[in-house]
Parts: C-alpha cells; sequence; structure tokens
C-alpha cells in the first residue's frame, strides 16, 4: 500500500492541543491556580467549537457523520484486522464519548462557582441549585474523563501489539496501512480561521478576566 494522507493539520493539531489543554487543566484544578483553569478552559472550549464545526465542513476523515457505525460494526472491529482511512468503528465510539465527556465538563464549568473569588461566566444566569449541581458534575464528570483517557491510551497500546500504529499518523498525518482511491483530506486553513476567532472571541470577552492576570 501506498502512503496516504489520513489527517489534516488542524485534526493533528487539535488532538495533541487537546491532550496539552486537559493536562493543563487537571495540573491547574489540582494546585488550585483558577486563572489559568479557566483560561485553559476558554482555549479547550474554542478547540472543541471548531472540532465540531470542521466536522461537518471539514476532510472526510474528521466528518462527525464518518463516527456513527453501528454496535455490530464496533464489536467486529475489535478482530478485524482491516484498516480504513480514518477512525475505525470501536474508535469512533470512543471518540463520541470524548466529545460528550468534553462539553459537559466544558459546560458544567462556565456554571461553576468556588463560593469565593471565581464564578463561570454562566452563574449568574442560573439558579443556586444548578451552580450547585454543575459543580458536583463538573468534579465528577472529570474523573470519568480520566478514566476514559486510560481507556484510550490502552486502547492504543493494544492496536500497536497488533500491528497497528495510532500514533505515527496523529503525528505525521500519513498511513502506510489504508487504501484509498480518492483525497479524504482538506486544506486545514478553515479550521485554523474558525480556531482564531474563538479564541479572539472568547479571550475578549468570558476570558479577558483571566487572562490579564496571567499576563500581568
Amino acid at each position: 500500500m501506498s502512503k496516504v494522507k489520513v489527517w489534516d493539520g488542524f485534526i493533528r493539531s487539535f488532538h495533541w492541543l487537546l491532550v496539552a489543554a486537559i493536562a493543563t487543566l487537571y495540573f491547574s484544578a489540582e494546585e488550585g491556580m483558577l486563572e489559568l483553569h479557566f483560561t485553559a478552559g476558554y482555549f479547550t472550549l474554542a478547540l472543541i467549537i471548531t472540532r465540531l464545526v470542521w466536522g461537518i465542513i471539514g476532510s472526510k476523515t474528521a466528518k462527525l457523520s464518518a463516527l456513527i457505525h453501528s454496535p455490530v460494526a464496533a464489536i467486529k472491529s475489535f478482530t478485524s484486522n482491516e484498516h480504513k482511512a480514518g477512525h475505525g468503528a470501536a474508535g469512533s465510539y470512543m471518540v463520541i464519548a470524548f466529545f460528550a465527556l468534553l462539553i459537559v465538563q466544558l459546560t458544567s464549568g462556565l456554571m461553576t462557582s468556588d463560593d469565593i473569588l471565581t464564578d463561570g461566566p454562566l452563574v449568574a444566569h442560573v439558579s443556586s441549585d444548578i451552580v450547585e449541581f454543575a459543580g458536583w458534575l463538573h468534579h465528577l464528570n472529570f474523573d470519568i474523563l480520566l478514566y476514559a483517557i486510560v481507556l484510550h491510551v490502552l486502547a492504543i497500546v493494544i492496536y500497536r501489539i497488533k500491528g497497528k500504529n495510532l500514533v505515527k499518523p496523529m503525528l505525521t498525518g500519513i498511513s502506510e496501512q489504508v487504501a484509498v482511491t480518492e483525497p479524504v483530506t482538506k486544506s486545514p486553513l478553515i479550521a485554523f480561521v474558525i480556531f482564531a476567532v474563538c479564541l479572539v472571541v472568547l479571550f475578549t470577552t468570558w476570558g479577558a478576566e483571566p487572562l490579564s492576570y496571567l499576563l500581568g
């Protein structure tokens, strides 16, 4: 099989920036660095918004529709040696789970308060009961997210043992294990423009205060 580009530049950047963002969120929460935590949260929100938009208008392998598979297909993919461009059926379920967990984490964070100095930007717009629930959910969901990350890493190791390297294509964008007859990626320029716009909007509104604190 010839070398095939299966992941565009934005998808690869999204993956590794998300890794860094989640690590920062974890570290800042553990150390009580709330300004950094909120800043990393808004950065992650910009990433997720852009990824969802790119999942509609972007590369074939980035499409959200490409993540839809039947449970039967997901089960069969565990034993199949088939190599396809993009996420396999089982991997697609993991990606969907990550999207759901991250959306819950970010949404609940916007409505969370430490009851001392720092409130999420939506706290003033919801009831105290919702704020309390959001805080509980924010902590619980992050624990679930960490378990999902461990499962994801374990799956990568298992696939590597089976002879499928999932890390290298996410670094280079190139796979030597698939055969396609037409391009599956698009130029990521539009995605990066959307991401930049999201960052500007978030950091000139909700994120202005924590960002100015960090930069000051």
